[in-house]
């Protein structure tokens, strides 16, 4: 979490199916190196595992004493990211004199609950120190150096990744580099902060982060990419790319989402959701948490998604109620559907009479979905499909699939034992169910 208020931009398209056109085969996707499914995850964490992925959270300090708040970021979440106990400002509030109490606090609690620890943030134009503040030049530059240093070595070996530069590039068209005291130590500073990161913690993961990065089409991504294109082919140690993702009516997730993760993997770096939020509430707010979602699992370099905030009374823009739990803990919609979304790599029946089925979102529309389904153990198999909701068939392909609504059966048309059907929506975004008989 970066600033006061959230990010807003007058133009974009609200989402309503984030791949709309793009081809997304997700068990394609596992067949990329991750680990084999081993059923639906009844929590966020255990649903991410199935495809080898992560699904965390931001933690503050204070609210360690809150039970619920605890109870609830244990079961679901299993990367923790520091809310602001491992800035500038709370590691270093006298040039010289560290103080890790704050952040030695969360990182105890999230490795003693077997959970793994992004570190937010390193270098940072904001939240700087007041004595960080007041300097400029040569002497910023050292003391922003010796800072990298002395707080990645302080927690060196117990941190997965780090933010190592923090929102160095301006909004809007220009597509510049931020007009910031550390920018004007030189323009070779973000890659000395991660020289020096490397040297102090050598095995965690080195990431630049920013937010309004998630236009493929708008400067300041563009600016990202090619930053992380030249750092990538002079060797400099980046492994990854950190998306904050904060969303609200006036900037929804981007069409082009997707595209934009898949490009910076393309690049050979990871790509990371590290403070995901959605302003809303109800199918809206659901489907575009979803989608995000949705397009993480798609790219086979995307580790994973932290949400900003466990529930929505603890969030930075709780007005906005854009976080996965309400304000008493309970689970809300989006819950549900991007727990549906994360258990979709793995969907499938046990085997019933030598005959099992997997069930797999596929491509995506505004007003509808694809689902494919794939037979094994049985030639001769029928499968019964139940739709949610109000749910209704399009169109189906590679068998003769009977019914429009509620249960349809499917059986061979001698395609082959994988099919699909076309579904409209109709309000309903939540994956059809299937067994099969042999």
């Amino acid at each position: 979490m970066t600033r006061l208020n959230p990010p807003r931009r007058t133009s974009g398209r609200r989402l309503t199916g984030i791949l709309a056109g793009a081809a997304i085969a997700l068990t394609g996707v596992l067949g990329l190196g991750a680990p084999a499914a081993q059923g639906a995850g009844s929590t966020l964490h255990d649903a991410a595992a199935e495809s080898g992925r992560y699904f965390g959270t931001a933690i503050a300090g204070y609210r360690l004493s809150d039970g619920q708040y605890t109870s609830i970021a244990d079961r679901e979440f299993d990367m923790i990211t520091a809310e602001n106990e491992m800035k500038l400002d709370a590691t270093e509030p006298q040039q010289g004199t560290f103080d890790f109490a704050a952040g030695d606090q969360i990182v105890d609690w999230a490795l003693s609950n077997g959970k793994q620890v992004r570190g937010h943030t390193l270098a940072w134009h904001s939240q700087q120190p007041q004595w960080m503040q007041n300097m400029e030049g040569q002497q910023l530059r050292a003391a922003m150096l010796n800072h990298v240093t002395q707080v990645a070595s302080h927690y060196r070996g117990q941190i997965y990744s780090w933010d190592v530069v923090n929102e160095a590039f301006e909004d809007g068209t220009s597509g510049a580099r931020r007009n910031s005291n550390l920018q004007r130590t030189g323009g070779d500073w973000i890659e000395a902060a991660f020289y020096a990161a490397r040297q102090a913690d050598p095995n965690a993961k080195l990431c630049y982060n920013d937010y309004n990065t998630d236009n493929w089409e708008h400067a300041k991504t563009r600016a990202v990419y090619d930053m992380v294109a030249d750092f990538v082919s002079r060797g400099v140690p980046i492994d990854c790319v950190g998306f904050q993702a904060h969303f609200n009516s006036g900037n929804p997730v981007p069409s082009s989402y997707h595209e934009t993760l898949q490009n910076f993997a393309d690049l050979g770096v990871d790509v990371q959701i590290t403070e995901l939020d959605i302003e809303g509430s109800g199918q809206s707010q659901a489907e575009q948490f979803r989608g995000v979602t949705q397009a993480c699992m798609a790219v086979t370099r995307c580790e994973g998604i932290s949400v900003w905030g466990v529930r929505d009374s603890d969030s930075w823009r709780a007005e906005g109620t854009p976080l996965l739990f309400d304000g008493s803990g309970n689970e809300k919609l989006a819950y549900s559907y991007v727990l549906d979304q994360l258990n979709s790599a793995s969907e499938g029946t046990p085997p019933v009479d030598g005959c099992s089925v997997s069930v797999t979102r596929a491509d995506e529309w505004g007003d509808r979905f694809n689902v494919t389904f794939a037979v094994e153990g049985s030639s001769a198999w029928q499968v019964d499909i139940q739709l949610q909701g109000v749910q209704s068939v399009q169109n189906a392909w590679n068998a003769d699939v009977q019914g429009s609504t509620g249960t349809l059966t499917a059986t061979p048309n001698g395609n082959g034992d994988a099919f699909g059907i076309t579904v409209y929506a109709n309000g309903s975004w939540s994956l059809p169910t299937a067994t099969c008989s042999g």
